[in-house]
C-alpha cells in the first residue's frame, strides 16, 4: 500500500514505535511521513538513534526514547536530542539507556515472546539503576548472578529493505542489525522496498522476512536517505555533516522542518 497510507494504519499517537537499520536501509522516508501525519506522544526505540531521531524528537513527536547510542555518526552530538533532555525543548523527554548487546537481548527476548534476556553485562554501570528495564537474576543451575532486561514490544516495527516480492515477502541484506528481532517482536510491521521484484536472487547472508509477519510493504525507492541501501545507493555523508549546523540552532531546524514540509507538534 502507498507509505502514507500505511502509516495511517498502523501508527497511533502514543505508540512505542522501533525505526530500526543500522548504518543502511535507516526507514528516513517512513520516519519522515510518521512527523508529516503529526503523530505524538510516542516512544521510539533505535539500538543506534541518529539523525533519524534526532528529527522526530525535534518535531515534538517522541515522549520517551529506548536506546543504546545516541550520536551523529563520525560528525558529533544529536542537537535536537541532547537540546530535549538538557533543556526540555520541544518538551521533556523520558530517556531509558541500554547497552548494544542489553538492548539487543531486550528485541531478541521480545521476538520470542519471552519477559526478559538474560546477559553478562551492566556490571559497574549507573545503568543498572533503570530498575524497570534492567535488574539482577541468580541462574538457578551455576548460581552466577546476571543482568537481566524487559522484553521490548514495540506496537509497530518500521524498517527499509531492498526488495519484495508480488506476495509480500521482504529480502534485506548487507548489514543488517536488529531488524529481524524487531519485526518479530513487534504487534504490527511496516516495510519500505526500493522495489518489487517476481523471484527474489541468490544472496549468501541475505534476511527473508515472510508476508504473515508484516502488516504492509510500500514502495518507496531511496526511502533510506540520506543512509543508504547497499546495492541501490550511496551515504550522502555531505548531509550528516551539514546536519549538525542544522540541528544545532533551533530556528534553523525549524527552517529545515518547513522546508521540507514536516509537521511540528503543537509543542513546538
Amino acid at each position: 500500500m502507498p507509505l502514507a497510507e500505511a502509516i495511517a494504519a498502523h501508527v497511533h499517537d502514543g505508540d512505542t514505535v522501533a525505526l530500526e537499520g543500522f548504518t543502511h536501509l535507516i526507514p528516513f522516508a517512513a520516519a519522515h511521513e510518521i512527523a508529516r501525519q503529526g503523530r505524538r506522544h510516542l516512544t521510539l526505540v533505535r539500538m543506534t538513534p541518529d539523525l533519524i531521531y534526532d528529527q522526530l524528537i525535534g518535531l515534538g513527536c517522541a515522549d520517551e526514547i529506548v536506546f543504546s547510542y545516541g550520536g551523529n555518526p563520525g560528525v558529533g552530538s544529536l542537537h535536537r536530542l541532547r537540546d530535549a533532555v538538557e533543556n526540555h525543548w520541544p518538551h521533556r523527554l523520558v530517556v531509558h539507556e541500554h547497552s548494544h548487546a542489553g538492548l539487543a537481548n531486550a528485541y531478541s527476548a521480545g521476538a520470542a515472546r519471552l519477559p526478559f534476556a538474560v546477559l553478562r553485562g551492566y556490571r559497574g554501570t549507573d545503568l543498572e539503576e533503570q530498575r524497570d528495564i534492567i535488574s539482577r537474576v541468580t541462574c538457578p543451575f551455576t548460581g552466577e548472578e546476571l543482568a537481566a532486561v524487559k522484553a521490548v514490544n514495540p506496537d509497530v516495527a518500521v524498517i527499509h529493505a531492498q526488495l519484495a516480492d508480488r506476495d509480500g515477502n521482504v529480502m534485506l541484506w548487507g548489514i543488517t542489525g536488529v531488524q529481524r528481532e524487531a519485526v518479530l517482536a513487534a504487534k504490527r510491521a511496516i516495510v519500505t522496498v526500493e522495489e518489487v521484484v517476481d523471484e527474489f536472487p541468490e544472496r549468501t547472508g541475505a534476511v527473508i522476512l515472510p508476508n504473515w509477519v508484516l502488516s504492509a510493504v510500500s514502495v518507496v525507492p531511496n526511502g533510506a536517505w540520506p543512509s543508504y541501501a547497499a546495492g541501490y545507493s550511496v551515504r550522502d555523508n555531505d548531509f550528516y555533516q551539514q546536519w549538525d549546523a542544522v540541528s544545532r540552532d533551533r530556528e534553523s531546524f525549524l527552517a529545515w522542518a518547513a522546508e521540507n514540509d514536516l509537521k511540528e507538534t503543537s509543542d513546538v
